[in-house]
């Protein structure tokens, strides 16, 4: 917007107080506060999926860690004093449905509202000590870490406390949401028996090296390290593999800076001749969930792919 400061966020609903506060009132009249919070796409590895989902084919590249600054939602909401009956949110935002057809709602997702409440759910106005860019949803976002991204409503207008589960755009039939019962493949189930998707999946992912790194000749040890992340739970360990998962070492495995951080891993792995190799990630969560070979729960919209990472490489060829 021309200027951020006219920009408005409403809360309402099931309030006793309904809000209307510019930027610069959010920003003066609750704490600020600074996060490294993951947010990944519900459809980040998508492509694993077989048969192939709708929509974008996400390998690895639907999620990052950036830093967040913002107010937490859950003084926000207590500003307003949410009712008794209240137990879910409903997000707006200002983005026009994807046809520009005015009539037609745009994405409107929500949460329950213990998650609202957690402190790590910011009002987000700043990323990496910037304003956020367009592209980020400026002047104002929300981040819901640990869960789909599209909860993390861009460009934000209003937050509408609900005494029901939303009902918005993307909260119905097979949009984020994945079955509670396993279905055959290639059906839908016209999203009868499914649930909203929430926390996301244990998921690891190897940044060095890359896939289709060639070492030198004589090359015998990689460092190989990575990321590794659990929705709202922690990762437990980390294990990689150099045989096609006969056996697995365990990765030195750090701590995150923060709650809903990722968190950083590494491993000297050693090969025992030249050629090709591929190196495997596999986190296991602080509930002993481990990542699957393949990605489960096939749903028609992709969502939450966590297969092993894999990559390859070829010494001295």
């Amino acid at each position: 917007p021309a200027d951020p400061d006219a920009w408005q966020v409403t809360i309402d609903g099931e309030v006793d107080a309904p809000l209307t506060l510019t930027l610069s009132e959010l920003t003066e009249r609750f704490e600020n506060v600074t996060h490294h919070l993951v947010l990944e796409c519900g459809g980040n590895g998508r492509s694993q999926f077989v048969p192939a989902a709708r929509g974008n084919p996400w390998t690895t590249g639907g999620v990052g860690c950036a830093r967040w600054t913002g107010v937490r939602l859950k003084d926000v909401l207590e500003a307003a004093g949410p009712k008794p009956s209240a137990i879910y949110t409903a997000h707006y935002g200002a983005d026009p449905h994807l046809s520009g057809d005015p009539e037609k709602q745009a994405l409107s997702r929500g949460i329950r509202l213990e998650k609202a409440m957690e402190p790590h759910t910011l009002v987000a106005f700043a990323i990496n000590g910037e304003p956020l860019p367009a592209v980020h949803g400026a002047p104002v976002r929300l981040l819901v870490p640990g869960w789909s991204g599209s909860a993390s409503q861009k460009w934000l207008t209003r937050i509408q406390l609900r005494e029901v589960e939303h009902d918005g755009q993307g909260m119905k039939g097979t949009s984020y949401r994945v079955p509670v019962v396993p279905i055959v493949p290639g059906t839908d189930h016209k999203g009868e028996g499914f649930r909203i998707l929430e926390s996301m999946p244990v998921k690891s992912l190897i940044t060095s090296p890359a896939d289709g790194t060639r070492p030198p000749a004589g090359t015998r040890e990689l460092d190989v390290r990575g990321h590794a992340w659990a929705g709202d739970l922690m990762v437990q360990d980390v294990f990689v593999s150099k045989d096609f998962g006969r056996t697995w070492q365990k990765a030195e495995l750090n701590p995150p800076v923060n709650r809903y951080a990722w968190q950083r891993w590494s491993a000297k792995v050693v090969l025992p001749t030249e050629g090709y190799y591929e190196i495997w990630a596999r986190a296991v969560d602080s509930e002993g969930k481990s990542q699957p070979f393949t990605a489960p729960n096939w749903n028609p919209g992709g969502y939450g792919g966590n297969a092993y990472h894999r990559i390859a490489v070829l010494i001295g060829s």
